[in-house]
C-alpha cells in the first residue's frame, strides 16, 4: 500500500519572492532510501468563470513567458498572503476586466501539479458580472478582455484557441456545477 514518504530535511535552495524552490531530502516508506525533491512553493491561486447577464464569458488573452504565447484564459491570479480565495477573486476580476459580480460560487479546487507545485487553485463562478470600472492592472500585466458565448467554449478547447489546464480544468467543473442546478430545479 502506497504511503507518504519521510521528509528528513527542507532546504531553500532559491527565492526570488513570489516562489521558493525547496529541496525535500526524502525517505522511501518501502526502501528507506533518501532521495532529493524540488518543489516550488507559491501562494495559492484563484481563477474565475465569470458570466455576464446574457451568458457570455469574460476571458483575458495575455503574454505567458513560459510558452512564448498569448493565452486566452479566466481571469485569475494569485491570492495575497492573509486573503481569502473569495476576495482574492472579486479583486482579480475587477483588476483584469473592470467587472464585478453579485452572485459567487466556489466551483471547486484543484492542484495545479502536485507533483512540483505545493498550492491550491480555487475556481469561483461569478454570475451577472457587470462592467462597472477600467482595468487596473500590474506593472507587468498586459491584458486584452473579451467576450464569448458559452456555447462557443468547448468548440474553442477542442480547437486548441484554450491551451491552459487549469481553465479547461474550470469549465469542467462549471458543467459539473450546470448539472448539479439541473438536478436541483427539477431536471
Amino acid at each position: 500500500m502506497i504511503q507518504p514518504w519521510k521528509k528528513k530535511t527542507d532546504k531553500v535552495d532559491y527565492n526570488c519572492g513570489f516562489f521558493q524552490v525547496h529541496v525535500h531530502q526524502s525517505a522511501s516508506p518501502l526502501t528507506g532510501k533518501e532521495h532529493p525533491f524540488f518543489v516550488l512553493s507559491t501562494r495559492d491561486w484563484i481563477n474565475i468563470v465569470a458570466l455576464t447577464k446574457d451568458r457570455k464569458v469574460l476571458m483575458v488573452s495575455q503574454y505567458r513567458h513560459g510558452s512564448g504565447e498569448i493565452s486566452l484564459e479566466i481571469p485569475g491570479g494569485a491570492v495575497d498572503p492573509g486573503e481569502p480565495p473569495l476576495e482574492a477573486a472579486q479583486r482579480e476580476l475587477r483588476e483584469e476586466t473592470g467587472y464585478q459580480a453579485s452572485r459567487w460560487h466556489l466551483l471547486g479546487s484543484v492542484r495545479p501539479n502536485p507533483a512540483i507545485l505545493s498550492n491550491t487553485c480555487h475556481i469561483y463562478l461569478a454570475l451577472d458580472a457587470e462592467k462597472t470600472a477600467e482595468l487596473d492592472l500590474d506593472e507587468a500585466e498586459e491584458l486584452e478582455v473579451s467576450l464569448h458565448p458559452l456555447e462557443e467554449i468547448p468548440p474553442m478547447i477542442r480547437e486548441g484557441k484554450i491551451s491552459h489546464s487549469l481553465v479547461i480544468g474550470a469549465f469542467y467543473f462549471y458543467e459539473l456545477f450546470e448539472k448539479d442546478e439541473f438536478k436541483r430545479a427539477g431536471g
